[in-house]
């Protein structure tokens, strides 16, 4: 706090001075100055504090912040263009960041800033509380800018593959989760046909709550509370649902899990997982399968028996874990077949040995470069061939199924891989054309 306050000395003197200018013409802190020069006068002092206050925090980051602002940008317009869609939706969040970085972090202090110039908060408590609002929105849309960079990269290898976006169909593509689920089920971000090959959909930050009517609707939902939400959950078949609530864990298993890094030394940082953790469980959520597969995967990444990771759990309701464990989690809890970490920066050895040695791939150093990320792609495509029915099928036929496949899902709530559609077609069609020629002999021989 001391090497803060140190740094942040200007900042001090400059509210020192607001004070000063507050004592002189607003003594009751009511901000509302008669006088237009005054009024003037204090805008001009509150955006200089912001603005400093920011500056100080983190403005070594900020040329590398509009950096990758500007490839996220790059790869919006490239996206757009190659798959010929109207426009790409970030998150709410993102997309104000996006727009003015400082603008969108001057937002997160106004409240603080307002109850230091009331002085119902000392500088310190200002500080404590300012501090790491700005900080961690700084960091979490940073890791967004390159996640989102990560996904549209894809797509924008995949489309100049050949490769089709089938989903969404109406020309916006949208990254966020947020609202997407108030129907009762999860949709897809995009799903992509591949070329020669089979589909592949994507979910971004996928497990989230879906809308409940009742009761025992939040009962048979509540897992979807309790999920861990890896980066990307990516299935190797067009599907438009992912939510099996019956099921532990309550979503389809995935064929890959990818999860992107953008520090560069993520690999040491520490979080606080809470999600489950975050409150007492009832006995009966105990009894739970998914939440016993919850600790059982817990336990397996910390090394302990499953009756200590529940005492741990119910001591401290958060659970401190590195990185590299929260990754090893996602693993041993949605058993994906497979699962990719994906990091901007070069990773040693030894981290690489370790999660290899859990099946886990690390292709790292990709920085911002497209090309980098063509291992990444190979795995989509051995997905897709392995999930593909090898039935040719042309633009008219692939329409059709699309359609059926989306009524079947959302307003039946029935899910059939392609292949289970086109097979059920066939034995459909093999009937029919069974009696057509029975008829046909029974003409004949009359």
């Amino acid at each position: 706090m001391a090497k803060l306050m140190s740094v942040l000395k200007d900042v001090k003197n400059l509210f020192d001075e607001i004070c000063k200018f507050l004592d002189q013409y607003d003594p009751e802190r009511k901000f509302k100055f008669t006088d237009k020069e005054f009024h003037s006068k204090f805008i001009e002092l509150r955006e200089k504090f912001r603005e400093l206050f920011i500056n100080l925090l983190i403005g070594n980051e900020l040329n590398e912040c509009y950096l990758w602002i500007n490839y996220l940008k790059e790869v919006i317009e490239s996206v757009i263009k190659i798959h010929g869609l109207n426009m790409i939706i970030l998150s709410k969040e993102l997309r104000s960041f996006v727009e003015n970085p400082i603008d969108h972090l001057k937002k997160k202090i106004f409240n603080y800033m307002y109850d230091l110039f009331r002085k119902k908060i000392s500088f310190e408590e200002f500080i404590q509380k300012a501090a790491p609002a700005v900080k961690t929105s700084f960091r979490t849309n940073m890791r967004t800018i390159y996640q989102d960079w990560v996904f549209l990269s894809i797509l924008k290898i995949l489309g100049n593959e050949g490769c089709k976006l089938v989903y969404p169909d109406y020309g916006v593509l949208s990254l966020e989760r947020h609202g997407r689920q108030k129907l009762g089920f999860i949709p897809p971000n995009a799903v992509v046909k591949l070329t020669n090959s089979g589909y592949v959909s994507f979910f971004i930050e996928a497990p989230r709550p879906i809308t409940w009517e009742d009761t025992s609707d939040l009962v048979k939902v509540w897992k979807l509370y309790t999920a861990l939400r890896p980066d990307m959950m990516i299935y190797g078949e067009a599907i438009y649902n992912i939510v099996q609530i019956d099921q532990d864990p309550p979503i389809k298993k995935p064929n890959l899990i990818i999860e992107c890094k953008e520090l560069s030394d993520w690999y040491e940082r520490v979080r606080y997982v809470r999600g489950p953790f975050a409150k007492p469980l009832t006995a009966e959520e105990w009894r739970s399968k998914w939440i016993t597969g919850l600790y059982q995967g817990l336990a397996d990444v910390l090394g302990i028996q499953y009756g200590e990771a529940k005492k741990l759990v119910e001591e401290k309701k958060t659970i401190k874990l590195t990185d590299q464990q929260i990754v090893m989690l996602y693993k041993s809890v949605y058993k994906p077949d497979n699962m990719l970490v994906i990091s901007r920066a070069r990773v040693p050895s030894y981290v690489k040995s370790k999660l290899e040695d859990h099946g886990i791939t690390i292709i790292d150093d990709v920085r911002f470069e497209h090309n980098r990320l063509k291992e990444a792609i190979n795995y989509l495509y051995k997905i897709a061939t392995s999930k593909t029915s090898g039935f040719e099928i042309d633009k008219e036929f692939e329409k059709f199924l699309n359609e059926l496949q989306q009524i079947l899902s959302l307003k039946l709530n029935i899910e059939l891989s392609r292949t289970e559609i086109i097979n059920y077609i066939t034995q459909y069609m093999k009937k029919e054309i069974d009696e057509f020629i029975n008829y046909v002999k029974s003409k004949l021989n009359s």
